[in-house]
C-alpha cells in the first residue's frame, strides 16, 4: 500500500513547531471535525491530519472489510503515517474510536508518545454487569436496524443527539459527513466500534494520558471517564467541559482548544 495509503487517507502536515501533534478524528467524521481547532495549534506544532479509511472523504474502495474487522489495522494505518513522516516523538489527541486506536497504539509502540489527550473516549460502549458503558444490547441492534433500514432518516435523528449543544452549523456538518460515508462502510464500523472491549488493554498503557468529558455525552456517560482514570495504566487526569455532546472540537472550541494546550508538553 505504501505510499497509495498516504494519498489515500490524505495525510496532511500542517504547522510551524518543533514538536509533533496528531489529530484524529473519530467516526462519521473526516480530518475537517478540526478546522475551529487547528487555529489555536498550528503556530506551536507540527500538526498532522489525516482521515480514517472509513471516513466518506477517502475512495470506499480502500475499505477492505476483511481486513478492518478490529481496531489493530487502524492501529497499522496510523503507524504507518508516523513512521512515513520519521516521527520518533509526538503527542496525539484523539476522538472517539481515534481515543482508542491512540491507547493501542500507545500500548504497542509506547515510545512514540508523549502524552495522549482522549475526547469521548470509551472502551466499551455495552453495560456489563457493573460496568455501565451507556449502552444496552437491544439499544444498539435497534441502532443497527435504523441505520440498515433508512440511512438517511438514521442519520437525521442521530446527528443533533450526538452534537448535544444548540449549534446548527454543526449539526449540518456532521450530517454531512455523515451522509458522505457509504451506508455499509458506516454499519460495518458501528458494528466493529460496538462489539469491542477493551477494557483488559487499558493497564498496559504507560504513556500519560488527559481524559476530555463533557458535561452531557449521549454516547459517552460520565462514568466511563472515571473508568479509564482508574484503569489506565500511565498517569491519568480527567478534564470536563462546561458544555454537552459528543464533538465538542466542533460545537466548543473556544473551550476546548485552551484544556487542549494546556494538557500538551510544552
Amino acid at each position: 500500500m505504501g505510499q497509495s495509503l498516504l494519498e489515500a487517507l490524505n495525510v496532511r502536515v500542517i504547522g510551524t513547531g518543533e514538536k509533533t501533534l496528531v489529530l484524529a478524528h473519530g467516526m462519521g467524521t473526516d480530518q475537517s471535525a478540526w478546522q475551529r481547532i487547528l487555529p489555536y495549534f498550528t503556530p506551536y506544532y507540527r500538526v498532522i491530519l489525516y482521515d480514517l479509511v472509513c471516513a466518506g472523504s477517502v475512495n470506499p474502495d480502500f475499505f477492505d472489510f476483511r481486513r478492518y474487522t478490529t481496531l489493530d489495522a487502524y492501529v497499522d494505518d496510523l503507524l504507518h503515517i508516523l513512521d512515513s513522516h520519521n516521527v520518533d516523538r509526538c503527542a496525539y489527541v484523539g476522538h472517539s474510536i481515534s481515543a482508542m486506536i491512540g491507547i493501542l497504539a500507545a500500548i504497542r509502540r509506547p515510545e512514540l508518545f508523549t502524552k495522549l489527550i482522549l475526547i469521548g473516549a470509551s472502551p466499551r460502549f455495552l453495560n456489563d454487569r457493573d460496568y455501565r458503558g451507556g449502552f444496552e444490547q437491544a439499544e444498539i441492534e435497534k441502532l443497527f436496524a435504523a441505520m440498515e433500514a433508512n440511512y438517511e432518516a438514521w442519520v437525521n435523528g442521530f446527528a443533533p443527539l450526538a452534537v448535544g449543544a444548540d449549534v446548527p452549523a454543526v449539526v449540518r456538518e456532521f450530517s454531512r459527513t455523515l451522509f458522505n460515508m457509504r451506508p455499509d462502510i458506516s454499519l460495518f464500523v458501528s458494528r466493529t466500534v460496538f462489539n469491542s472491549d477493551l477494557r483488559g488493554y487499558l493497564g498496559l498503557v504507560k504513556v500519560p494520558c488527559c481524559i476530555i468529558q463533557t458535561a452531557r455525552d449521549v454516547s459517552v456517560p460520565a462514568s466511563v471517564a472515571e473508568y479509564l482514570k482508574n484503569h489506565l495504566g500511565g498517569r491519568t487526569t480527567v478534564e470536563t467541559l462546561r458544555t454537552e455532546g459528543h464533538l465538542p472540537h466542533m460545537s466548543a472550541p473556544a473551550l476546548l482548544a485552551p484544556v487542549l494546550r494546556r494538557n500538551l508538553p510544552r
